[in-house]
């Protein structure tokens, strides 16, 4: 039972590292859509980044506690399967209207939020740091811009992306 409760293939303070990115980084993203009125707050973004973060660390685990020389544990389907769920979910907060896409800038922002949990959830801190940092980057940037363009063209309310 005792070994059930420590981490094989990382320690302890790797796994509260790894969790803690997957946790902060996300936020920050989240904190700008939050922030600018955007039709997803900051919650799922970080939600989403502990969830993919923990899956990648439990197959991680399970790969590394696996004694069967057979099995075939691939922590790389459990990638696939996280981007193609997230895919799924960013899907549902993009609406059509005519020619015009709202939630586009949302949607690919809780995509790469799972990207962000799954570099956490393989100790990349870094990679996930500057990806947060380039979307971050991104998002403020062109938040007047993308303001200024539905403004001009009248369609949707203050939170339209």
């Amino acid at each position: 039972m005792s070994d059930m409760l420590h981490p094989d293939a990382m320690t302890w303070t790797e796994v509260l590292i790894r969790l803690g990115a997957a946790t902060l980084l996300p936020l920050l993203i989240g904190l700008e859509r939050f922030f600018r009125n955007k039709p997803i707050d900051f919650r799922p973004f970080v939600i989403i980044s502990v969830g993919a973060c923990g899956l990648l660390m439990a197959s991680i685990e399970l790969l590394h506690s696996a004694t069967d020389p057979q099995s075939q544990i691939d922590p790389t389907r459990v990638i696939e399967g996280v981007i193609t769920g997230i895919g799924f979910l960013g899907a549902g907060a993009m609406f059509r209207q005519g020619s015009y896409v709202q939630g586009a800038g949302s949607a690919a922002s809780i995509w790469v939020a799972g990207a962000i949990g799954l570099a956490c959830g393989m100790g990349e801190i870094w990679l996930a740091a500057m990806v947060t940092l380039i979307v971050f980057v991104l998002l403020v940037a062109s938040g007047p811009l993308t303001d200024k363009w539905d403004a001009g063209h009248g369609e949707g309310d203050e939170r339209s992306d």
